[in-house]
């Protein structure tokens, strides 16, 4: 069975690299993806330097849990290291931030949809590309969450990942 899951990216130590190298990760393993444009935010939980932030959108056969797994793994690869306070700087950061209509909230690491949904490094690049798809919870687009964002006004720079 095929699934839709929306991924947040994101990285703050050698940003470009990394971001390049999980995009070209998930093309191999799952095909076809969706992208939305990079964005520069500045650091949420700590004073460290910006990320750079992007949405993926993509087809996988793999149920939610395995699919966090993977990107785990994906993470681990590329330097993530688990022996630091959660918010720091990191070399990659991907979440899954919607799958399908699935809302779990269990004691595991996943989480669906995303909390950081509402924050302006998540909703900013998903609403570049998913303005259609429907939160789960509440019922609204994506586009209707932009709208509602006290981040909707501000100006968010646009980073080359070339």
């Amino acid at each position: 069975m095929k699934h839709r899951a929306w991924l947040s990216l994101g990285s703050n130590l050698q940003a470009q690299h990394y971001l390049r190298a999980a995009l070209d990760e998930l093309r191999e393993r799952f095909g076809t993806l969706l992208v939305s444009p990079a964005y520069r935010f500045p650091a949420v939980g700590f004073v460290g330097p910006d990320f750079i932030n992007l949405a993926v959108g993509m087809d996988t056969e793999l149920d939610a849990p395995a699919l966090n797994d993977w990107l785990h793994a994906l993470e681990d690869r590329h330097g993530r290291r688990r022996d630091v306070p959660r918010f720091s700087s990191r070399t990659l950061d991907v979440d899954i931030v919607l799958f399908d209509d699935l809302v779990t909230h269990g004691a595991g690491p996943l989480c669906v949809p995303r909390k950081e949904l509402t924050e302006a490094f998540v909703l900013k690049p998903l609403h570049d590309i998913a303005p259609d798809v429907r939160e789960p919870v509440s019922g609204q687009r994506i586009a209707q969450v932009w709208a509602a964002s006290p981040a909707r006004g501000q100006y968010f720079e646009r980073v080359d990942l070339a």
